[in-house]
């Protein structure tokens, strides 16, 4: 069974790319807003792994953010954040709130696969862990 992906991202071409870059060894869901995204979830469709912008409209990255973290339920899926800005405040802001990665636009594809591999690695090895004590 694959993997599942959600990415959240305003602009289509950036939502283009993470679903080509993905779809052969993932299910790829790519949404345009974190409102969306948050129903998506709700709804009981839980990724394994969410990558999400953090400048869109309706709800934007932050917001997002801070929903899924405070829910309870949806706390242990990590979170990877896109954003095309570099300054660290914002990163910060990011890991402070719950983010468990974050990339700058525009990224290289093979980084991003390298990077949400890796959280999916981690997640599997820790809820493993957990269940196994």
């Amino acid at each position: 069974m694959k993997r599942k992906i959600l990415a959240i991202d305003d602009e289509k071409s950036i939502r283009f790319i993470i679903e080509n870059t993905f779809n052969k060894e993932f299910e790829v869901t790519t949404l345009s807003n974190g409102m969306d995204a948050l129903y998506y979830i709700q709804s009981g469709n839980l990724p394994d792994v969410i990558i999400c912008d953090v400048e869109m409209p309706v709800m934007n990255g932050f917001e997002f953010i801070k929903r899924i973290r405070e829910s309870g339920f949806f706390d242990e899926i990590p979170l990877i954040m896109l954003s095309g800005k570099e300054e660290s405040a914002d990163k910060i802001k990011c890991f402070e709130m719950g983010a468990d990665d974050y990339v700058v636009k525009p990224f290289n594809p093979r980084e991003l696969i390298v990077r949400v591999k890796r959280r999916i690695d981690r997640s599997i090895a820790f809820s493993g862990n957990i269940s196994s004590q």
